[in-house]
């Protein structure tokens, strides 16, 4: 497999979700931009992705797949053993979905581009932070009495929640009335497949 990533987009979650199954991949740097370009050889990425954005798995037998909950579900149920996503048909696999798209539409469209594109003006970043504001209480609530996000187990939707919450610091989102959801934060920074893959991420 391949994982096209960005260091410090959406793409971190899918890579965590392979560095804690142990997957085989080989990373593709991508330069983001108006003209998109994988960094190892000078390609036009929007040649593989027309819309120009990461993340992107491509598949052994040349499948492309796009779309972060896709990819993080997809890489869950290659390795079900690896216990990042519960069973389909089950109402605890119906809770991860849940939390998926509460993190893409909630969360990661009001961090992106609001609080990435300074040509937006400060207003526009101001209304992000306050919408983001009652949203990350949800996750405070939810968090009273659990490690992760479906109780016990750390799920891909855990990575992806780490992922975009973790923008906080840099796009000046407070988080001093969440102490439960910053404590989340330090406990998926601790594990090993976060070290591994941020680590990497800096490297290529």
């Amino acid at each position: 497999m391949k994982l096209y990533f960005t260091p410090g987009t959406c793409s971190l979650a899918p890579h965590i979700a392979i560095r804690e199954l142990g997957l085989p991949v080989e990373l593709r740097r991508v330069r983001l931009g108006p003209a998109p370009v994988v960094v190892a050889d000078g390609s036009d990425f929007r040649a593989i992705n027309p819309l120009g954005y990461v993340p992107l798995l491509e598949l052994d037998d040349g499948r492309l797949l796009t779309e972060g909950v896709a990819i993080l579900q997809y890489l869950a149920d290659l390795e079900p053993g690896g216990g990042l996503a519960p069973p389909a048909g089950t109402f605890a696999r119906v809770d991860l979905q849940r939390w998926l798209t509460f993190t893409s539409s909630e969360l990661h469209k009001l961090f992106s581009p609001w609080l990435f594109h300074p040509e937006y003006g400060e207003h526009a970043a101001a209304v992000a932070r306050d919408r983001i504001a009652p949203r990350l209480a949800v996750v405070e609530r939810h968090l009273q009495g659990r490690d992760w996000l479906l109780g016990e187990r750390f799920s891909v939707a855990d990575a992806y929640l780490f992922t975009v919450v973790d923008w906080s610091k840099s796009t000046k989102v407070p988080l001093d009335a969440f102490p439960r959801l910053s404590a989340y934060l330090e406990r998926v920074r601790a594990r090993a497949s976060v070290g591994e893959a941020l680590r990497l991420e800096k490297a290529a």
